[in-house]
């Protein structure tokens, strides 16, 4: 294993693979340097001397500007480097110049009419599959369970107590009944009201679930007749409701429900399905230095791979662009896309304005521990995970997928948060970086991907897939080829870690008053 890693050949700083301690001399470039500190993995070292306000450049980017001289050697972070960014910004559109994601294909007829998802439309495919299932309105998914989804927070016991009793009934390609609880639904007043709204509609029509039933209180704001108004056109055999305060027994009633939903659902059968179908989330936390240098360019060099294979890609936490918006913003495929993604970046910059929040004060207490400085530090990193292809969606949070290619979907950093908002927008499953560990899960399968093996090892509960042999002389296209051959095992039928352990989160995006 290396001692150190230059990402980009004009950056001045050098991240530690291995702890570098203070009088060690290393050599970069054919030029001998004294380490001056000890310099723990996955921190940064000065290549030259910064003056005082000098930019600290990284992935080929200013991170920053020093606060003080920062001379050879150097340890750099948080103590001799501060963020160089400001509020809001004025944007020029200049297209990149971007990677083709073109691939020898076959076109094929893949449903009725339409070009959207579920509609029916063309597809462009390479041969290579997964074994899903199809659904009657023409998406697909990869997971049959059946999903208990509360209208409000009140009937979550409920909701468990349905859940645990109802498993017992699981057959066929049926493998367990999930109740995904949440503190909302009542006493909400206007944007909060709507996200849970078209949040609990988005996954209510999620294919993933092979049948849903919708638990609802009854005297509750987002009541039950107020949600079929945003979940749309359904199938009745696939989708039933329940008033908790309509019947004397809601959960002997409710179990019966989930039996029906259970006996309908048993008999769907896995079936193979062109990649072009895989939505696929990207997302991280608890990042760390190796982050942006192992875990998020593999699953960069993924999203590539899955897009040239006629699929699509969802990148969010948009606080998480805030210093790497532009390179982004000049990948859109138009001035219309770049426009909207201005605007979602400035929403995102006024929502912290609006609440009395410094924008550019985002590395949590773990990121920094791992060696991320500043939030371009991290953003640099995090952006990685949207690999070379070109912008083609903007969403607005809740707002279903409808464009293949890379998205770009609004959303918080935080985890839970953010990785549900990918499954309401039609993520089949979320590939996680971590360069930490966390053992959360959301809505649909959650790949934990580490940044370095020891986290791999010490934490083999979590971890699902280790990009840390990138450091250990493992060439990119190698293991992105490995995860690309993981996340098509997941999307047919593989358990990832949270779901061995029974985990399944959602959280819904809260930002105003409670009554």
């Amino acid at each position: 294993m290396q001692d150190f890693i230059r990402i980009h050949e004009a950056d001045n700083v050098i991240v530690a693979v291995r702890d570098l301690q203070a009088g060690a001399v290393i050599e970069v470039n054919g030029v001998q340097i004294t380490v001056a500190d000890d310099i723990p993995a996955g921190h940064k070292m000065a290549l030259c001397d910064i003056p005082c306000g000098g930019a600290v450049i990284k992935y080929g980017y200013p991170i920053g500007t020093a606060r003080n001289e920062i001379r050879v050697g150097q340890w750099v972070h948080t103590h001799n480097i501060k963020t160089g960014l400001g509020e809001l910004l004025e944007y020029t559109y200049e297209p990149a110049d971007m990677k083709s994601t073109e691939r020898v294909s076959e076109e094929i007829d893949y449903g009725v009419d339409g070009q959207g998802y579920g509609t029916g439309r063309k597809l462009f495919t390479t041969g290579k599959t997964f074994q899903g299932f199809s659904r009657p309105d023409g998406k697909v998914g990869i997971r049959n369970d059946i999903w208990i989804i509360p209208t409000v927070g009140c009937v979550n016991n409920v909701a468990e107590a349905i859940a645990k009793q109802a498993n017992e009934f699981t057959e066929g390609s049926v493998d367990s009944v999930i109740a995904f609880t949440h503190p909302y639904g009542c006493s909400q007043m206007g944007e909060d009201q709507e996200n849970t709204r078209k949040i609990l509609a988005d996954l209510i029509n999620h294919p993933n679930a092979g049948g849903v039933l919708v638990l609802g209180l009854g005297c509750e704001n987002s009541n039950i007749a107020e949600l079929k108004k945003y979940i749309g056109g359904y199938d009745p055999e696939r989708v039933k409701f329940l008033v908790a305060q309509e019947v004397e027994d809601e959960i002997a009633e409710g179990v019966k429900l989930c039996q029906e939903l259970i006996r309908c659902a048993a008999g769907s059968r896995r079936e193979p399905i062109p990649v072009s179908e895989l939505i696929v989330g990207l997302k991280c936390g608890g990042s760390d230095g190796f982050s942006g240098i192992t875990a998020n360019p593999c699953v960069g060099r993924f999203s590539d791979m899955l897009i040239a294979e006629g699929g699509t890609t969802i990148l969010t936490e948009v606080p998480e662009m805030f210093g790497a918006e532009t390179i982004l913003m000049n990948r859109c495929a138009d001035e219309a896309l770049f426009d909207k993604t201005v605007t979602l970046i400035n929403d995102f910059k006024n929502y912290f304005t609006a609440h009395n929040q410094t924008i550019y004060e985002n590395p949590s207490p773990g990121n920094k521990k791992g060696g991320i400085s500043t939030l371009e530090d991290k953003s640099l990193g995090c952006t990685q995970k949207s690999g070379s292809s070109p912008v083609k969606g903007v969403l607005a949070y809740g707002e279903p997928v409808t464009e293949r290619g890379l998205n770009l979907l609004s959303a918080p950093g935080n985890d839970l948060v953010a990785s549900t908002a990918l499954a309401a927008s039609g993520a089949h499953m979320v590939l996680f970086t971590t360069g930490r560990g966390t053992p959360f899960a959301s809505p649909v399968p959650t790949v934990k991907i580490s940044t370095n093996t020891a986290l791999a090892g010490k934490k083999s509960g979590w971890i699902d897939f280790n990009a840390g042999v990138l450091l250990e002389d493992r060439s990119m296209a190698q293991v992105a080829q490995e995860l690309f051959d993981y996340v098509v095992e997941v999307a047919s039928g593989r358990k990832v870690c949270a779901e061995e352990n029974g985990f399944h989160d959602m959280a819904i995006f809260k930002q105003g008053v409670t009554l």
